[in-house]
Formats: C-alpha cells, structure tokens, sequence
C-alpha cells in the first residue's frame, strides 16, 4: 500500500470516528432527565406505575406495603399510610416525575412535582417516609414535630427489610456511582441493540 492511499484510509477513519463521537455527545444531555406526566398509579410509598414503566422515587425510602408502626393501642399500617400519601399527589393530572437513571431492578429514579411541590420532599415531610441521601431538613422538621411515623416507635424501612430477609439496599439513595451509571445507561440506550 502506497503511503498516500494509507494516509487517506486513516484520514478517513479520523474523520468518520470523529463524526460518530460528535453525534454520541450531540445525543447526551447530562442534564435533560426524561419526564414522565401522570397521572401515576402508587405501587407503595415510593414506587408509582406509569403503564408498564415502573418509577422509584429517589432520595427517600417509604415504609413497606405490610409494615406496620407504633407499639400497643397505637399499632397502624404505615405501610398504607405511606402508600396513600403518594397516591394523593399520583392521581393528580399535573403530576410529573423526571429522572434518567435507572435501580438495579430496572425503575427510573425520579424526583416528582405536583407545581412547586417537590413530592419527595413533602412524603418526607408528612413523615410517610425518611430521608434517604436527601431531605434531611424535611426529615428533621417532621421528627420534631412528630409527624407520621416520628408520632412512636417505628422500624426504618431498611431495617425492617432486613429483618424480613428482602435487599435493604432499596432505599431510593443515589449511590456513589450513579452519575457513572446514568451516563452509561443513555450510552446504553442509544445502542439498536438494546
């Protein structure tokens, strides 16, 4: 192969790399989460149905479906509690969640809003739900005034898990990794294959 004809394949293959990897940077929008609109059907607590799409509310962990609160008299199914508040502001039409990263169960993790109302937050607030990697202030509010499941003795959602022998680590928290992880899935979804 003469040194030119080599010299023009690999100013060729330059050129085509070059024009794939802007088109991949072109496609990642660090920033741009997916938005999804509601209404939302509550699975639980922190998990809602978008059709077949499953969304976990990130940044807080919910007490279970069957778990139950307080001690003696005051014995109540937080669990329910928990997943009623969510389903108040799921029902609404002007709900919308946004998120792009993904749980190792295959849920978006999202941060809802209903207006100015950020959803996660305000379960937090309520005391359905303990801040998990974000909302302490809201946590530490509801705590103090001993909302929900603050009003007694409770086991954490993590903990109870735990005692009943499901992943504990399914507490709505970001992780280390995840902007890692959410890069990778965009990667992921752009490939036909997938």
């Amino acid at each position: 192969m003469t040194r030119l004809a080599k010299t023009l394949k690999d100013g060729l293959f330059l050129g085509a790399f070059l024009v794939l990897a802007s088109l991949i940077v072109a496609k990642i929008d660090l920033n741009g989460d997916t938005r999804i609109n509601g209404p939302f059907y509550a699975i639980d607590g922190d998990t809602l149905a978008a059709g077949a799409e499953r969304l976990r509310l990130i940044g807080i962990d919910a007490p279970e479906a069957d778990q139950s609160c307080g001690e003696g008299q005051n014995v109540w199914t937080c669990g329910d509690a928990a997943r009623d508040a969510l389903a108040k502001f799921a029902s609404v039409p002007d709900v919308y969640c946004a998120g792009s990263s993904r749980d190792r169960y295959g849920r978006v993790l999202v941060r809802c809003r209903l207006g100015e109302t950020d959803i996660n937050a305000e379960l937090v607030r309520q005391g359905v739900a303990v801040a998990s990697g974000d909302y302490h202030a809201e946590e530490t509010a509801a705590r103090g005034q001993a909302e929900g499941i603050w009003s007694g003795p409770f086991e954490t959602p993590r903990a109870w898990r735990t005692a009943k022998g499901a992943a504990a680590e399914d507490d709505g928290s970001t992780g280390t990794g995840s902007r890692v992880e959410a890069i990778l899935d965009r990667l992921k979804g752009m490939l036909p294959w997938t």
